[in-house]
C-alpha cells in the first residue's frame, strides 16, 4: 500500500498543472520525457546514489545526496567545456527545467514533508519552548530578513552589480528561514536535551511558513504589482500565518475525530493523506499559508492522535508509513538541490558575490537567534547548547532554493539565484556535516567547566 501511494504522489507532484494539455514535461534529442519518466529517473538515481553513499561513503543522506548530485552536475558543465558542442548541461537544465523545481516543492512536496516532520515533535516539549519558537520564527525572520537585505544590497553595490534594496530584502526572505526537512535530517543525529530539540524543530517547521509570507509581500512590493505599507502587509501577515493555524487545527482535528471512531489502519493512513493533500489544496484556496497548517495538523495528529485516537497496529503502521514517505521525498529533495547547481550562472563575479554572501548570513542567523534568547530569558532557558544549536544547526535547503528559482529572470534573480545555491550548499554540507562534532565538542567543554 505504501509503495503505490508513495508512485502516485510522486507522479502528482512532478506534474505540471497543465499536463493535459502537455503531456510531455520536456523533449530531449527528439525523446519525450514524461511525469512519469522524471520520477522514475529521479528515484532510480537516488536508488542508485544511495546505495553508493550507504555502501561507501557513509556521510548522513541529506548531505551524501547533496554532495553527488553536485558533483554529477560539475562532471556534466566540465565535459560540455572539454568536448566542443557539448550540449549535456543544456539537457539535464531542460529536463530539471520540465520537472519545475518550484513548483514540485512549493505545490506538492512541502505539504508532505512538513506533515511527516511534525508527525514526529513532542508536543509537550515543544510547548515548554514555546516562547523561544514564536518569536525565533516571526521576529527572528523579521530581523534576519532586513540585516540580509540590507547587508546584501551594500556588497552587490560594492562588487559593482548592485541590487536594488528591496529585491535585496526579497533574498533576504528567502534566505533566512531555515529548512525544516534539513534541520530535522540533522537532529536525529545529535544530542541535545528533548526540550531544544523540540523547539529547534518548532521553530523550523513555522518559520518557513513565515518566511514564504514574508517573501510573498516583499515580492509583491519589489515587482510593483502593489504598494508597500507596513499595516497592509501586517493584516496579510496575520490573514496568511494566523489563517493556516486555524485551519491546520480544524483539518487536523476533523481527522483526529474519525480516527478515533474507528479502528482500521488502512482508512486512518488514507484520513492522514486526505489531511496533508485535501488540507494543503485547500490552505491555497483561501488564501492562508498551507505550511502553517500542515505543520500544525501534523502536531495535532502526531501527538493527540496518537496518544487517543489509534490503537497500537494503526499508531505503528501509520509512523511508519509517514517515515517511509519522509525518507523517499527527502532522497529525491536534496538530490535535486545537487543536480540543480548545473542551471547556476557561471560568472566569476556572481560566485564571488554568492561566497561573500555566506557568512552575512550566518552572521545575521546569529543575531537574529542571540536577540530572541535574550527576549525569552525570563521565561525560558534553553542552555549553552542552544545558541550554537540554533545558529550552525540552522541549515537552509530546497524552500530557499524554489523560491529563488520563482523570481522574474533579470541580473537581480541570477545574483540571488548564485548567491542562494552557494548558501545552502555550504549549509547543507559544511554545517551539516560538522553540527555533531561542533556540539559535541561543545559539550566536552561545557562538562569541563562544571567539574572546575
Amino acid at each position: 500500500m505504501a509503495s503505490r501511494l508513495s508512485a502516485y504522489a510522486l507522479k502528482l507532484l512532478l506534474q505540471p498543472n497543465d499536463a493535459k494539455e502537455h503531456p510531455h514535461i520536456s523533449v530531449i534529442h527528439g525523446v519525450s520525457i514524461t511525469p512519469f519518466d522524471a520520477a522514475a529517473i529521479l528515484i532510480v538515481l537516488a536508488a542508485i546514489l544511495g546505495f553508493i553513499n550507504n555502501r561507501f561513503l557513509h556521510l548522513p543522506q541529506s548531505i551524501g545526496l547533496t554532495v553527488m548530485g553536485a558533483v554529477a552536475s560539475l562532471l556534466v558543465v566540465g565535459i560540455d567545456r572539454l568536448l566542443p558542442g557539448g550540449n549535456l548541461s543544456r539537457d539535464v537544465a531542460r529536463f530539471l527545467d520540465g520537472i519545475d523545481f518550484h513548483r514540485t516543492l512549493m505545490d506538492g512536496m512541502l505539504s508532505f514533508l512538513l506533515f511527516a516532520g511534525a508527525l514526529h515533535v513532542d508536543w509537550r516539549e515543544m510547548h515548554r519552548g514555546r516562547w523561544a519558537v514564536i518569536v525565533l520564527s516571526t521576529v527572528g525572520v523579521l530581523l534576519s530578513t532586513i540585516l540580509i537585505g540590507c547587508s546584501f544590497h551594500l556588497l552587490t553595490g560594492v562588487m559593482d552589480h548592485p541590487v536594488p534594496l528591496l529585491w535585496s530584502l526579497v533574498f533576504g526572505a528567502l534566505i533566512s528561514p531555515t529548512d525544516p526537512v534539513a534541520v530535522l535530517d540533522i537532529l536525529k543525529r545529535t544530542d541535545v536535551t528533548p526540550t531544544l530539540e523540540a523547539t529547534v524543530a518548532g521553530e523550523s517547521l513555522f518559520n518557513d511558513g513565515v518566511g514564504v509570507v514574508v517573501f510573498a509581500i516583499l515580492f509583491a512590493a519589489a515587482a510593483g504589482s502593489e504598494a508597500f505599507s507596513i499595516a497592509d502587509a501586517s493584516v496579510l501577515f496575520l490573514q496568511e500565518a494566523g489563517g493556516g493555524v486555524v485551519l491546520g487545527l480544524l483539518v487536523g482535528w476533523i481527522a483526529v475525530q474519525a480516527m478515533s471512531r474507528i479502528d482500521e489502519y488502512k482508512v486512518e493512513v488514507m484520513i492522514s493523506l486526505a489531511v496533508v493533500m485535501g488540507g494543503y489544496a485547500l490552505a491555497n484556496k483561501v488564501g492562508v499559508s498551507g505550511p502553517v497548517a500542515m505543520a500544525v495538523a501534523g502536531l495535532l495528529i502526531g501527538n493527540h492522535g496518537v496518544a487517543h485516537a489509534m490503537s497500537a497496529t494503526t499508531r505503528d503502521y501509520l509512523l511508519k508509513f509517514w517515515s517511509v514517505i519522509d525518507d523517499l521525498l527527502n532522497a529525491l529533495l536534496f538530490l535535486l538541490i545537487g543536480l540543480e547547481v548545473v542551471t547556476i550562472p557561471s560568472e566569476v563575479s556572481l560566485i564571488v558575490i554568492g561566497a561573500a554572501a555566506i557568512p552575512l548570513v550566518l552572521l545575521a542567523r546569529a543575531v537574529s537567534v542571540l536577540v530572541p534568547l535574550v527576549a525569552v530569558k525570563p521565561f525560558l532557558s534553553l542552555g549553552r547548547m542552544a545558541p550554537a544549536t540554533l545558529i550552525w544547526g540552522g541549515m537552509r535547503g530546497g524552500i530557499s532554493v524554489a523560491l529563488a528559482l520563482s523570481l522574474p529572470h533579470s541580473q537581480a534573480r541570477d545574483i540571488a539565484l548564485t548567491a542562494t545555491y552557494l548558501v545552502v550548499l555550504f549549509s547543507v554540507i559544511v554545517q551539516g556535516g560538522s553540527i555533531e562534532r561542533v556540539l559535541a565538542v561543545i559539550s566536552r567543554r561545557a562538562q569541563h567547566r562544571n567539574r572546575r
